[in-house]
């Protein structure tokens, strides 16, 4: 996390830290999370409907761009969401959540895909 100045970014990781710990699941985000920005994951609205299952939560440990259509109601938990993507998600009667938001509904991470 050296050299970060997101604040939303820095606080979710000092959320994350003591799931580390416990979890390998919480520690394979940290770990995409800390990544530098221009590394981070980008997944766009098709794959999520490719690799995801009806009814599934799929969390991307960066951001859902727009391209392509949803048919799945998913649930999808990002670092961040383009408008558009956040349309075709919730338009396809998906959920839309912060990874924050995830982890205090499943604090162990399961039954969660990761995508990117």
């Amino acid at each position: 996390m050296k050299g970060t100045t997101n604040y939303e970014l820095i606080e979710l990781l000092k959320a994350l830290e003591p799931k580390v710990v416990e979890s390998p699941f919480w520690r394979r985000v940290v770990k995409d999370l800390t990544k530098s920005s221009r590394q981070r994951r980008s997944v766009n609205v098709y794959k999520i409907d490719k690799y995801a299952r009806e009814g599934e939560t799929v969390l991307v440990p960066g951001k859902v761009l727009s391209l392509g259509e949803m048919s799945k109601k998913v649930d999808v938990a990002a670092f961040n969401f383009s408008a558009e993507a956040k349309k075709k998600i919730e338009q396809a009667n998906g959920k839309i959540m912060t990874i924050s938001e995830l982890l205090q509904q499943n604090p162990e991470g399961k039954k969660v895909r990761i995508l990117g």
